[in-house]
């Protein structure tokens, strides 16, 4: 097979907040792929509304920069762990990863698991260390660090001897040494031409390629993407879609793209090495083979990591529902799952026993609730369940899904985050100092363990502490864990919440809403200072007479509520609370609404018990 050498195909693998979406920036920048007055967002492959907001990457995109004759294809991947599942697909269309590590921070469980990905499949690594501006960073150690991780790894000799480079992406500066002048990132594109093998190519066989992303457009239909590995395709091609266990189906190609920089190019013809995208299989499915009818061939596929955390959507039946949203039934929820699953392939939907409920399975907390956003942006109103983590029976031994976590945090707030780690039955592995009075942390905890620790860390730690964490593996089940600590404050009557009333009644917790806002019978409108529920009328108006004391109608102050964002909300409900989710409101409302039902289904549960 003869190589491709104007074509490198690399994929971009980092932690969260490590960089590399900024670092693409640089590349598209020294490679003149904007004009000189062009206005350019930061963060410009980031183009979800979702991802702006949050700061981070959620779904991986293809990209292309040319540089001294070389067509380098770049994928940018998610870094958050829970869309893991997109990063262990795009390494399958790459030669090589630049793996980027942050110059203070090091290594972190995300690298861990994408690096553990990239040597199993071979691929040739190039370490940026990047952010070697920042204050305290350390990039030699930090390189020290990354070959223990490498040698910890297993890593083969020659990818221990793995080529590196020092980066400040946000700057635009590149050096090979740390006592190098400041050079600009032609010298990181030099190196990906030289170090990055060109892909295998053979022109002249049947065609042959792995579909490792889907999209979806309204126009076109599904699109698949992967890289071819031989053959050519056009315009107006016959394909077979092709697993281990033979044809599962045929299809002509509609549409044919090529990327180059940030957009798709349609073209008439590509070549084995190239990134396509190509539309025309309606059935295409992720980890599925296009070949030529001729040589209907699969190639190797590869395993997408099962979920771990579930969640019951169902129809809104509030007394609020359909006031806010427009599409509110369950037909239209469904039809919404199922063409996500399409497209996102660690996500699972089943059909329930209800026909209003479906059980969305993800690969954690963020996964999910990157799709309640999406859906109540679109116009949904939804009712969600606490999260659950998905159980497994081995051997008659019941298992449950154990992350592993790494916490950064001063150093006077380490007892606190210990002791609350312990009673999530969380085993501390590592404990070490970083610099600026820091400590890191790291521990295995049960999934089920860090549901509701994100609001109490951030509490705990005054807002300073960081942390992260990544599926570790299975492992016997560890008994019951602490419920929430806290009680609610649930609305007694429907009306609107009125000042007088949640001035008097302030002692009794944090309230979630400001007043003259509408709530209903059975809505949770605060967190309340003690262990139970506390059912409370906000809605009652202060009796007027016609006599007045000097000062006594003075206003009144109220502390601020609480304003909960989804993620809150999420981690906050207990067992017996649901989450409504409208385009315009997110409400914490019990199952039952009705003090006096609630009350006996809780007399009758603990008979049971």
């Amino acid at each position: 097979m003869s190589r491709k050498q104007n074509i490198r195909n690399i994929a971009i693998i980092a932690h969260v907040d490590h960089g590399k979406t900024t670092l693409v920036d640089s590349i598209f920048k020294q490679t003149g792929a904007f004009r000189e007055n062009q206005h350019v967002d930061v963060r410009v492959m980031d183009s979800n509304p979702q991802e702006r907001e949050r700061g981070i990457t959620i779904f991986s995109k293809n990209a292309a920069a040319q540089h001294k004759g070389c067509k380098i294809n770049i994928v940018d991947t998610p870094g958050h762990a829970d869309f893991g599942g997109e990063v262990e697909r795009i390494l399958k269309m790459v030669d090589g990863v630049l793996l980027l590590v942050d110059a203070f921070e090091g290594p972190m469980p995300q690298t861990k698991f994408v690096l553990r990905k990239a040597l199993e499949l071979h691929l040739k690594p190039i370490v940026v260390i990047n952010k070697i501006d920042r204050p305290q960073s350390d990039p030699v150690k930090v390189h020290d660090q990354v070959l223990d991780l490498f040698i910890a790894l297993g890593a083969e000799e020659e990818q221990l001897d793995f080529p590196y480079i020092f980066t400040s992406a946000k700057n635009g500066i590149a050096k090979y040494d740390m006592e190098d002048e400041d050079g600009d990132m032609s010298l990181l594109l030099d190196m990906i031409v030289k170090e990055i093998p060109a892909p295998e190519a053979d022109d002249n066989a049947g065609f042959q390629m792995l579909i490792t992303s889907l999209d979806y457009n309204d126009y076109i239909g599904k699109i698949a993407i992967g890289r071819i590995q031989r053959g050519k395709v056009a315009s107006g091609s016959q394909l077979t879609l092709v697993t281990p266990d033979g044809v599962v189906g045929k299809g002509t190609v509609t549409k044919l793209f090529l990327f180059d920089r940030t957009q798709r190019v349609e073209v008439k013809e590509a070549e084995a090495g190239d990134i396509v995208a190509l539309a025309g299989i309606a059935s295409a499915n992720v980890g599925e083979t296009l070949a030529s009818p001729e040589e209907p061939e699969a190639l190797e596929s590869f395993d997408i990591s099962k979920p771990t955390l579930s969640m019951l959507f169902s129809v809104n039946d509030s007394p609020f529902a359909g006031l806010e949203g427009k599409e509110v039934t369950s037909r239209k929820i469904r039809e919404r799952l199922m063409k996500e699953i399409m497209t996102n392939v660690a996500l699972n939907v089943e059909e329930t026993d209800s026909a209003d409920t479906f059980r969305v399975s993800g690969r954690g907390e963020l996964h999910l609730s990157v799709l309640i956003e999406t859906m109540r942006r679109e116009g949904y109103e939804l009712a969600i369940s606490r999260p659950e983590v998905i159980l497994r029976e081995e051997n008659g031994v019941t298992m449950e899904p154990v992350e592993h976590v790494t916490i950064d945090v001063p150093e006077e707030y380490t007892g606190v985050v210990i002791e609350k780690m312990g009673r999530r039955k969380a085993e501390m592995t590592h404990m070490g100092t970083l610099r600026g009075g820091m400590n890191r942390l790291e521990f295995e905890i049960p999934t089920r363990g860090l549901i509701g620790y994100n609001l109490e860390f951030t509490t705990d730690t005054k807002g300073e502490g960081m942390m992260s964490h990544v599926f570790h593996n299975y492992q016997a089940f560890k008994g019951k864990l602490p419920s929430r600590e806290t009680g609610a404050l649930v609305s007694a009557e429907t009306g609107v919440a009125v000042a007088y009333a949640l001035s008097s009644l302030e002692d009794r917790g944090t309230f979630f809403i400001g007043p003259n806002t509408k709530v209903y019978e059975g809505m949770v409108v605060g967190e309340s200072t003690r262990d139970l529920d506390i059912t409370m009328n906000i809605c009652k108006t202060k009796k007027l007479t016609n006599m007045r004391a000097s000062g006594s109608d003075d206003s009144m102050r109220l502390t601020p509520p609480k304003r909960l964002s989804l993620e809150q909300a999420l981690e906050f409900i207990n067992d017996d609370e649901l989450l409504e989710v409208t385009p315009e409101n997110i409400r914490i409302r019990k199952k039952i609404l009705n003090a006096d039902l609630r009350a006996k289904a809780t007399k009758k549960a603990k008979a049971m018990v």
